[in-house]
């Protein structure tokens, strides 16, 4: 009977070893995401959309029910650059607020690269599964060989 008991209480403690931290830390949960092509942007992002082009930033927008993250490299002197997400993490909630991190991934031209001498500005959308937008926005970028 006292091994019974010795068992429950092993098997509570793993159980709780493992749930416990997960209530307590609610904080840095991965947010789902999907790449927009350009013709599944809604025309209200299109619209918005070059007032942010020329700077390097991460930002969000809601349109009807759905929200959006838009990460944009700035003005490039030539074509080559671009611009991915590799995660979005959703940060600690405070007064129903939360934070979001945007992981990017820039790739630049290599310097022996034959690119068109043409104005670019690299940007990414991304629908994501969120319901409010965040409080702040941070971007975290690295940089791909």
């Amino acid at each position: 009977m006292k091994r019974v008991y010795i068992g429950i209480i092993i098997v509570v403690v793993i159980l709780g070893i493992i749930f416990v931290p997960k209530y307590l830390n609610e904080g840095d949960k991965e947010v789902k995401f999907k790449v927009l092509k350009s013709d599944e942007v809604p025309q209200k992002l299109k619209d918005i959309l070059p007032n942010y082009l020329s700077e390097e930033r991460a930002l969000s927008c809601k349109i009807e029910d759905d929200v959006f993250v838009v990460v944009t490299r700035g003005e490039k002197n030539m074509e080559g650059y671009s611009v991915a997400i590799d995660k979005i993490e959703k940060g600690k909630k405070e007064d129903n607020k939360f934070n979001i991190t945007v992981f990017a991934k820039y790739k630049d031209p290599k310097p022996d690269q034959i690119v068109a001498q043409k104005i670019s500005y690299p940007y990414i959308i991304v629908k994501t599964n969120l319901d409010k937008l965040p409080a702040n926005i941070k971007l975290e970028v690295e940089y791909e060989e």
